[in-house]
């Protein structure tokens, strides 16, 4: 979510819907041992994700995957978690293929504080 976005949404008293909070799959766990057959990354039609996008991003999802686990969170709800601390995210579309994965999501409703250290972790994984 873009900051300046965030706070044009403030100023106006507007809310906005996240779109693709989980960057189409990779914030799961699903990419961290590299891309599954039949993944959204090997599909070759309205190509949003690539393998190439996997590979880059793998170290900090990794990183990020790790900072989950001590939130006891899986890495999907850290990161629906994350979207949804902002005031001005009044919602976030994930786009669950299963009841199961919709459950898995719901999950992050256990746990949607940050400490402000796990914040400035984030951020620092983010930036680099």
């Amino acid at each position: 979510v873009e900051e300046e976005l965030l706070d044009v949404l403030e100023e106006e008293g507007m809310g906005a819907i996240v779109f693709s909070p989980l960057q189409q799959g990779q914030l799961t766990d699903r990419y961290l041992k590299g891309i599954p057959a039949g993944a959204r990354a090997t599909k070759t039609e309205r190509v949003w994700l690539t393998p190439d996008d996997v590979k880059a991003n793998l170290p900090k999802v990794k990183k990020l995957n790790e900072i989950a686990k001590k939130r006891g969170q899986k890495l999907s709800q850290m990161a629906l978690a994350w979207v949804l601390r902002k005031p001005q995210v009044t919602s976030a579309l994930v786009g669950a293929s299963s009841v199961a994965q919709l459950e898995d999501n719901l999950g992050v409703l256990k746990k949607l504080d940050f400490s402000e250290t796990e914040l400035k972790e984030i951020d620092k994984i983010l930036a680099d």
